[in-house]
């Protein structure tokens, strides 16, 4: 019977460290590790780079799935106007476009934070998250946004009925706080 691991190639034990095969016989992987050390596995007892990448691959898919039913996404904290809320969203967006994506970004970087996933955080997709963003309530998309901005969900929405001069003070704000967080998510890949 072939083996699925083939000389030179990774195999990575059950706890993700990575090794070299060496040789395979009768079932069991011979192996080393970065530091030398020589160990043999059960072919069982190991997956191939193949499989975790796949395996990862499903992980981040469902990922998502969890962004979109966590408290964050379903629990809207106040009792906001929707058609304000819409309203609001949509004038942020014209007044400093990237804004919402920056906020479906945070969003997700929070969620993953307190659910104990922060190595995921580096594999997240900007315009993922953001459809995640996209489905939700206005309310909840506005409280969201409102966060990023650090601002009480009532104010902003309330000062999107206003007029843009009010509007851009307070992202002028939100930027002279958060300028480099900003810039620097904009150069992040989508």
């Amino acid at each position: 019977m072939a083996s699925r691991f083939r000389r030179g190639a990774n195999a990575y034990d059950k706890q993700g460290r990575a090794y070299v095969v060496e040789d395979i016989e009768d079932g069991i992987v011979y192996c080393s590790s970065d530091s030398g050390m020589e160990t043999e596995f059960p072919e069982a007892a190991l997956t191939t780079e193949e499989e975790r990448d796949a395996r990862s691959a499903g992980k981040r898919d469902r990922l998502y799935d969890r962004l979109k039913q966590s408290r964050v996404y379903q629990a809207q904290t106040g009792k906001l106007d929707r058609a304000a809320s819409e309203q609001v969203l949509a004038k942020i967006e014209r007044l400093l476009p990237g804004i919402l994506d920056f906020a479906a970004f945070a969003a997700a970087r929070r969620i993953m934070s307190e659910g104990g996933d922060r190595d995921l955080i580096a594999t997240l997709s900007v315009a993922k998250c953001r459809e995640v963003f996209e489905a939700a309530k206005p309310e909840i998309r506005a409280t969201l946004l409102a966060g990023a901005m650090g601002s009480p969900p009532e104010v902003l929405v309330g000062a999107g009925r206003l007029g843009d001069n009010l509007m851009r003070a307070m992202l002028d704000k939100f930027l002279a706080a958060n300028e480099a967080e900003f810039d620097g998510f904009g150069d992040r890949g989508r």
